[in-house]
């Protein structure tokens, strides 16, 4: 408990301190602003931090449940102002997609589950998650894919980084059908940017203290859109003389992770390549349930898994791993600089995957979400 109490005071000082950008010290063009840190005076009450929450569809209220119940145990400084926003509910709509962004406007940092993307076409192409993005500049995902310790797969002590550009490419939303049974979807590649997102995998590097950039991409048959790219990945990577520099074609690169992924450091590619390389990259080290990803814009940061899955197969039937939010949820509270608390719950739960007594179905384990958040909560050191 005293443990606790100085982490306490430690965040009742930080919470005083002038305001930091997403990266604490990391540099950037205009590209990569300084991303402002939530404010005291935007908490709902003294001393606490307001965190924007969307639950999203499938198993993430599950999961977001699970946060809860071990921030609380954790004595988390911070207040949750959750909003539903969900097509698949009916929950969706202009007007609830504003609040959230209006409550993303007071907290600039937000935790959210999967909102899911239904494949049917009712007249709009860009779904509420893609919409969400772009409002907020999302521009760059970061999943950090690392091995936890304790927990084998074929491929062990893995530790690349994953930085893919979403509010563009095949994303975009222009699709038509130019003739009866002919469509046309559109992909759009900018220089600004692809300069922007080149720019933040560099400076990424840099302040990670990272050795090598790989841009992925296929400019050999899309010459122009991501030959476009790569050059843009070219130009910057001339501005870092210290990180080292190389490409990859798409598909090379999905069989060279499989093979041999500790070549990779950090990955640097379009929205599309990016969407397929995190789901990979996951499977890696244990799936979708243990990976936590983020997104940042120059004023936002968005936490969340790193492979998108709502998991709708588990609803209801309490199995699915927490693994992933929960390390989402402590790197969040790292970017607020609550630094002891983020560790105190980072740890906990590779403290529980590492002893492997607690592990659920998707580890090879026969506990239930509620089993598993329990024993973290058992191994915060509080």
């Amino acid at each position: 408990m005293a443990a606790l109490s100085a982490g306490r005071a430690a965040a009742g000082g930080l919470l005083r301190a002038h305001t930091l950008g997403a990266w604490r010290g990391l540099r950037a063009s205009a590209a990569l602003q300084q991303i402002p840190r939530a404010k005291s005076e935007n908490a709902k009450s003294e001393g606490t931090f307001q965190v924007t929450m969307l639950p999203g569809d499938g198993v993430g209220p599950e999961l977001m449940h699970a946060v809860k119940e071990v921030f609380k145990a954790a004595s988390v400084p911070v207040v949750f102002d959750e909003h539903h926003l969900s097509e698949v509910q009916n929950m969706a709509s202009e007007e609830k997609l504003d609040q959230v962004v209006d409550s993303m406007k007071e907290s600039k940092v937000a935790l959210i589950g999967k909102i899911h993307t239904p494949m049917e076409y009712k007249g709009e192409l860009a779904s509420y998650d893609m919409r969400l993005r772009r409002k907020l500049d999302l521009f760059a995902n970061v999943v950090h894919v690392k091995s936890l310790p304790g927990y084998k797969t074929r491929h062990n002590n893995l530790d690349l980084v994953i930085i893919r550009e979403q509010t563009e490419g095949e994303y975009s939303s222009l699709e038509h059908e130019s003739a009866k049974g002919v469509i046309e979807c559109l992909k759009i590649i900018t220089r600004a940017k692809s300069q922007r997102i080149a720019k933040f995998a560099f400076d990424y590097a840099t302040k990670k203290g990272r050795s090598k950039v790989t841009a992925v991409h296929k400019a050999n048959i899309m010459k122009l859109g991501d030959g476009l790219f790569l050059q843009c990945c070219e130009e910057v990577a001339e501005l870092y003389p210290k990180i080292k520099f190389d490409t990859m074609i798409i598909d090379n690169c999905c069989m060279q992770l499989v093979q041999n992924p500790y070549q990779f450091d950090v990955l640097v590619m379009p929205n599309l390549y990016g969407n397929i390389i995190d789901n990979l990259a996951a499977g890696l080290v244990g799936g979708a349930g243990v990976v936590p990803g983020e997104s940042y814009s120059a004023e936002y940061a968005v936490f969340e898994m790193g492979a998108r899955h709502p998991f709708a197969q588990a609803v209801g039937r309490n199995i699915a791993n927490p693994t992933a939010m929960l390390l989402s949820a402590a790197n969040m509270l790292r970017h607020l600089n609550l630094e002891f608390h983020s560790n105190l719950i980072a740890d906990a739960v590779k403290k529980v995957i590492k002893v492997g007594k607690v592990r659920t179905a998707d580890m090879g384990g026969y506990a239930t979400s509620l089993d598993f958040t329990q024993a973290v909560i058992a191994a915060l050191d509080v």
